[in-house]
């Protein structure tokens, strides 16, 4: 089960007379998590997003494999593995914030207890090279971390970084110079109009951040701000 209550905080600087952000100031965890975004399935995108609030005809496709008849489906498949498909989470920030995401780190593997070269998920699949059932359980080790090693701290990016996030999800270091030519590039012209505000990234701000990110160039904004400052429905 998710933790629902999980936070990752966001300074954003806000130019309050055109009613949008400029950029993010963020760590680790929130680049982790958008990181995350693109190795989700597909299907488990549809379901985080809801199926009737998909753009296009996937949520279609998805529902039709949902209502359709366990007698249609081969025997060696599953509905779950593409209505609720896990994936190989990176950072573990991903599914504290997205709900009941299925992760492989659960997952149980196999391998054939005869010629050991090839392995499964599925305890009933057959080994292609001796023909025997690949049941044999393997135990799945992690590599050891060092909580004091910037370059082993899980996830994508190394922690001891600040990074900039534009509004529309470019993602690149924090620095001073950074900083001042992107108030060039925004033509700000009138400092006192920039605010900066903090925010939290929980699980509700997380699905929708994934369902702007596939509508609008304007992610942060539309997070965030919203019309009036609400934030996407």
């Amino acid at each position: 089960m998710a933790d629902t209550t999980a936070k990752v905080s966001l300074r954003l600087l806000v130019d309050k007379k055109a009613e949008k952000v400029l950029f993010a100031e963020a760590n680790k965890d929130f680049v982790d998590f958008l990181f995350n975004l693109l190795s989700l399935p597909i299907g488990t995108v549809i379901r985080l997003l809801s199926k009737h609030g998909m753009v296009g005809c996937l949520g279609n496709l998805y529902e039709s494999v949902e209502t359709l008849n366990d007698t249609y489906m081969q025997a060696s498949q599953a509905k779950d593995s593409l209505l609720k498909p896990e994936f190989f989470a990176s950072g573990e920030a991903v599914p504290l914030l997205l709900p009941n995401i299925q992760t492989a780190t659960s997952t149980k593997f196999y391998k054939c207890p005869s010629c050991g070269v090839h392995a499964a998920y599925d305890p009933t699949a057959t080994c292609p090279r001796c023909g025997r059932l690949i049941n044999s359980l393997m135990t799945f080790v992690e590599s050891p971390k060092n909580p004091f090693s910037p370059v082993n701290q899980g996830g994508f990016v190394k922690g001891v970084v600040t990074y900039m996030v534009m509004d529309n999800l470019e993602v690149k270091p924090m620095s001073t110079i950074t900083g001042i030519s992107m108030l060039n590039r925004f033509n700000v012209k009138e400092i006192g109009s920039l605010e900066d505000r903090v925010v939290d990234l929980g699980m509700d701000q997380g699905v929708k951040l994934l369902k702007a990110s596939l509508q609008s160039k304007n992610v942060l904004t539309d997070v965030f701000l919203g019309r009036g400052g609400r934030g996407l429905k």
